[in-house]
């Protein structure tokens, strides 16, 4: 039984002004817990992380994977949203990651493309996500400044990177300055399966208004979840369970500094299992 894991994290987002600063950090804080443990890490960095790498990437992963195999896969960077073109989604709008070139390429990572990856791996294989971005209902230009400066959501708006002609209108038909996404739109969520055994660990509630923050703790930029669900693990007995790790995470988070609620999404058996096993 095979462990492999690719781990993703992108600070620069050309051509958006909306570079983050904790998210290299965290793939290289993922990546090395995880070959700690003995799982075979690819990475994926800032440009190397592009749209068409991401796929490619994810892709290998999942058809070397054979049953009993465990492949883990993180994601430290921006979340977005973008209008639905195929009719799938009752909001308009389909979730989806930020890769390096979304901007200069003019696309995102959605969660179709996602799930549609995941649909074609082989019966037992074992499949744990871990994301540390967020997903809100903004579409304006700028996202909402902080009282911290040393902290911001890791969301990415539409106008940031799509033309106006691409962004959702209001019933005047300029562009619209916020929208409402529902409960539950999540890239990654959308691959989950719970049928097939899946666990999602997620920096933060599903939905409008819910954010993990790129933040810098102790001198140094980290995803506050990430940094948190490391600290959390390495309490952690051997044989814990996901449900262990989730409980030792919810005593950081939420926080004062960082309002984020970190979510665990399985069923009752992927919650029992053993971490990373």
């Amino acid at each position: 039984m095979a462990k492999r894991a690719l781990c993703i994290g992108i600070n620069n987002y050309p051509g958006t002004g909306m570079d983050l600063q904790g998210c290299v950090n965290d793939a290289g804080d993922w990546a090395a817990e995880l070959a700690a443990r003995g799982f075979k890490v690819a990475s994926l960095l800032d440009d190397q992380a592009t749209k068409a790498a991401m796929l490619k990437a994810m892709g290998d992963l999942i058809a070397k994977a054979a049953k009993g195999d465990t492949l883990v896969i993180s994601f430290s960077g921006h979340g977005t949203y973008q209008p639905d073109t195929d009719g799938d989604e009752a909001d308009g709008l389909d979730e989806a990651l930020c890769p390096y070139d979304l901007q200069t390429n003019g696309e995102a990572l959605t969660d179709d493309e996602i799930r549609n990856l995941f649909l074609t791996r082989k019966s037992g294989v074992r499949i744990a996500l871990i994301s540390d971005s967020c997903h809100s209902g903004t579409v304006t230009r700028a996202a909402r400044a902080e009282k911290d400066a040393d902290s911001r959501p890791r969301f990415m708006p539409m106008g940031n990177w799509l033309p106006d002609k691409l962004l959702p209108k209001n019933r005047s038909g300029k562009v619209a300055a916020t929208m409402s996404g529902p409960a539950g739109s999540s890239p990654l969520l959308a691959a989950y399966s719970n049928k097939l055994g899946d666990l999602l660990l997620s920096g933060c509630k599903e939905g409008p208004n819910n954010f993990s923050y790129d933040a810098r703790i102790k001198g140094r930029f980290n995803g506050a979840f990430t940094y948190y669900a490391l600290k959390a693990l390495k309490t952690m007995k051997p044989g814990a369970t996901y449900a262990d790790w989730h409980e030792a995470i919810a005593k950081y988070l939420p926080s004062a500094s960082y309002p984020q609620s970190p979510q665990i999404v399985g069923s009752a058996g992927a919650r029992k299992g053993k971490i990373f096993e």
